[in-house]
Formats: C-alpha cells, structure tokens, sequence
C-alpha cells in the first residue's frame, strides 16, 4: 500500500512499507507526473541491465534518454514517449538489438499500454 498525508507545504512524501518517495509541487522535487515519466526511465534501465547480465556483458555506460509528448487533451495527457538508448562502443549489434528488445517489454510501459483495463477506484474510508 501507498500512503501520503496532505499538508499546508508543497511537498508530498508517500511511504510504502519501508521506503518513502518525496515530491514537490513548487519545483523544488519532481511532481507525480514527473516521476512517473521518470520511472519509465527508470525501468529502461532495469530492462537494460537484465538483458546484459543474460548476455553476460557489462551494462556501464548504456544511456537512457526519455521525453514524454504531449496527446491530444494537452500537456497533461501523454500522446508519446520516446526512449532513446546510447550504447558504448564494445556492444555488438546483436547486443544492441537484444537490449533494445528488453527495453521495449519495459514492466512499467506495460501497465501504461494496457490501462484501459486497469480497475481505478477513489472510496471514502
């Protein structure tokens, strides 16, 4: 379970068992919608070093770059995301492929992508 408590400060920390994530809405922290887009990026990384312990490569140096795009209800809807992945010059191609791969079955784009069949519910307790 995800908890937080609203406060009078721009701040927001939600707690999960033993780790808290903090947030801003003044621009001092990244808002929520912030750090979902940054959990995306996040998670490319996950995918990448996980295919590279498969492949039995190092994954130092793999850069992940992510810019979310605006849909078409505006800056608050995403309409695109695009992940780009620099790699260092020892992968093959073949590892590079295999790693993009891994990026693009990403568990957190997952949820994104499939949603719309996702149960949200808001209940007074």
């Amino acid at each position: 379970m995800y908890t937080s408590v609203a406060d009078n400060t721009p701040l927001i920390k939600v707690a999960s068992g033993k780790h808290e994530a903090s947030y801003a809405l003044d621009g001092s922290l990244m808002n929520p919608l912030e750090a979902f887009y940054a959990s995306l990026a996040a998670c490319a990384i996950v995918f990448a070093k996980k295919a590279c312990k498969s492949l039995g490569v190092e994954a130092a140096g793999i850069a992940v770059s992510c810019k979310p795009f605006a849909g078409p209800g505006g800056p608050l809807t995403l309409g695109k995301f695009r992940t780009e992945v620099s790699f260092p010059a020892h992968f093959t191609a073949e590892q590079k492929a295999a790693i993009l791969d891994s990026i693009a079955h990403c568990a957190v784009k997952d949820v994104v992508v499939s949603g719309a069949n996702i149960d949200f519910q808001v209940a007074e307790v």
